[in-house]
């Protein structure tokens, strides 16, 4: 291979790399809504 090759092949790999990490997200997660909170909130006086 060609120097010239390899660069090039290392630049298409960075932009495919670059697309991946800023396209719009593909996740398919169900829509859960918001969740009530069931506990006690954290006092750090007790911690001490």
């Amino acid at each position: 291979m060609s120097v010239v090759q390899r660069v090039g092949e290392f630049l298409r790999s960075l932009v495919e790399s670059g697309a991946r990490i800023f396209a719009p997200t593909k996740d398919d997660y169900p829509e859960s809504g918001v969740q009530p909170f069931q506990g006690e909130p954290f006092d750090e006086t007790k911690n001490r």
